[in-house]
């Protein structure tokens, strides 16, 4: 059995969690939700990728936080980078895009929840912009 290619690399600040990923990324979005602002202090960018297609190359600091009834939130514990957000029972993981190794080839595409986000900022690039996800 061959080994797809590795089209990304990533890491969290310290390398206690790093990555690849063996499939496609999908464009990026920017979800402008009070829970993505909490865990990241800003609004969360980030790009999804089949499960099958993440591999963790190290993974000793991950921990993972249940942060509704139908997600959880994979993190360091040693730098507290934010990695992950996951649905439970979903095919799919999506990974911060500040995370992934440069250079990406991805774009921003969508702003979701942007009927949430905080009053500091505007949404000025001109993509498409969601009242929810």
């Amino acid at each position: 059995m061959s080994v797809p290619p590795i089209r990304a690399t990533g890491s969290c600040l310290c390398g206690g969690v790093r990555y690849e990923v063996r499939g496609a990324l999908t464009p990026v979005g920017a979800c402008h939700c009070s829970q993505c602002a909490k865990t990241s202090g800003n609004y969360l960018v980030s790009s999804d990728c089949d499960n099958d297609d993440l591999v963790l190359t190290a993974k000793e600091t991950l921990r993972w936080y249940r942060s509704s009834e139908r997600a959880e939130r994979g993190f360091c514990s040693n730098c507290g980078g934010n990695l992950f957000w996951r649905a439970f029972g979903a095919g799919q993981t999506s990974i911060t895009a500040g995370t992934i190794d440069p250079p990406t080839g991805l774009t921003v595409v969508r702003h979701i929840h942007v009927g949430s986000k905080s009053d500091y900022y505007l949404i000025a690039d001109g993509v498409e912009q969601r009242e929810r996800s």
